[in-house]
């Protein structure tokens, strides 16, 4: 069986319109979390990251559209155009193509919206989408809570080995919405300051916007510098409840497990682990105890919230290329906002930036509904 791999990506983000401008930005210690105090957002202020709307409108309209779009919208054509482009592949019916998101354009049910409501419909996000690419074959919609982003390389994944594509293109995304606040906000989990990943000190999420899109690929021909072989992956649901995360951290742990399985490796052999980290009391103490249950307590660890906040469907593909470019630059980022372990079991919580010999890395995500995905990567070149 061919390998298959993670190739060409783009990251449209609060800290940038492509990755290296994004990674750089991380290197450097920048956050795109800020307070945000605009009613026509949100009733209360809070922290969040969102992408600047001048920037995304200017980058869009480069792309001559024809129609009207969504501001999700704008910002996935934006960022898959770019990997389309990069990638030089031509759309015939050997390309697929899968959208993540959790919520889609839930904020066309807000006042004054010009879109019709239909337009919320997943499904239309997906036709959208395709077609303005003109893509062969009807697009895949992955909407899995927060595992979303990471689920659909999976999926990818799966498809190429089962010959169905040869190559599947991955664009992720999900907008800070009234809907989105108010729900976080009814939970008590919204922090008004910078999130803090398994600090002792943490009080909430952030909610961040992105759209992230990448390429999964069996051909050797078409790999970026950054290219990764995705040596293994696995998911699981705890069936704990609708929200709260498994206090055994058993559905996380069980899919790290088939991950190692098919990939071969022990644990021994991961050098970083990108994790999900989402500075909520329950799910950092959920993540500590499976890392621990699987041996992985000293391994370099780092939470990607503290610079994007959480981007809910698109954080499981933008933390994956992230962790793209840790192997490409031999570099672990640290993880934003931490300074006290506050949570019961050890993890190497990475405290500074800094180079280090990278060969393979965890990618593990979790969310509401008891789901967990953990995929294992390494570097291709």
């Amino acid at each position: 069986m061919s390998k298959v791999h993670v190739s060409y990506n783009n990251i449209v983000s609060a800290l940038g319109f492509s990755t290296d401008e994004v990674v750089k930005n991380i290197a450097a210690g920048q956050s795109g979390l800020k307070v945000i105090d605009d009613k026509k957002i949100f009733q209360a202020p809070f922290c969040g990251a969102l992408v600047d709307t001048e920037k995304l409108q200017m980058a869009f309209d480069e792309l001559s559209p024809i129609y009207q779009y969504t501001r999700l919208e704008q910002m996935m054509i934006t960022s898959l155009s770019d990997v389309i482009k990069a990638s030089g592949i031509k759309l015939n019916d050997r390309v697929g193509l899968i959208i993540s998101s959790t919520k889609g354009n839930i904020d066309v049910f807000e006042k004054n919206n010009y879109f019709d409501n239909h337009r919320a419909y997943l499904s239309k996000l997906g036709n959208q989408i395709n077609a303005f690419f003109n893509f062969k074959n009807e697009a895949i919609v992955v909407s899995n809570a927060c595992v979303s982003g990471i689920l659909a390389v999976s999926i990818a994944k799966r498809y190429i080995e089962h010959g169905v594509y040869d190559h599947v293109f991955i664009t992720s995304g999900d907008i800070v919405s009234k809907f989105t606040l108010s729900g976080f906000h009814s939970f008590q989990a919204l922090s008004k300051a910078p999130c803090k990943p398994y600090d002792a000190n943490r009080i909430g999420i952030n909610i961040g916007e992105v759209a992230a899109s990448a390429l999964v690929t069996n051909s050797e021909a078409h790999l970026s510098e950054d290219a990764v072989t995705i040596l293994g992956d696995g998911s699981s649901n705890d069936a704990n409840h609708i929200s709260g995360p498994s206090r055994t951290g058993e559905g996380l742990y069980r899919s790290m497990k088939s991950a190692f399985k098919e990939a071969g490796i022990s644990s021994s052999e991961i050098d970083y682990i990108s994790a999900h980290g989402t500075a909520t009391l329950f799910n950092d103490e959920m993540e500590a105890i499976a890392f621990n249950r699987m041996g992985l307590s000293t391994v370099p660890l780092n939470s990607l919230k503290g610079y994007f906040g959480h981007t809910l469907g698109a954080s499981g593909l933008l933390e994956t290329i992230v962790g793209m470019q840790s192997l490409k630059n031999q570099t672990v980022y640290k993880s934003a906002g931490f300074e006290t372990l506050g949570v019961t079991q050890p993890l190497n919580i990475i405290e500074k930036t800094e180079e280090k010999p990278l060969q393979i890395f965890l990618k593990t995500a979790s969310g509401f509904g008891g789901c967990n995905t953990a995929v294992i990567f390494k570097k291709s070149k």
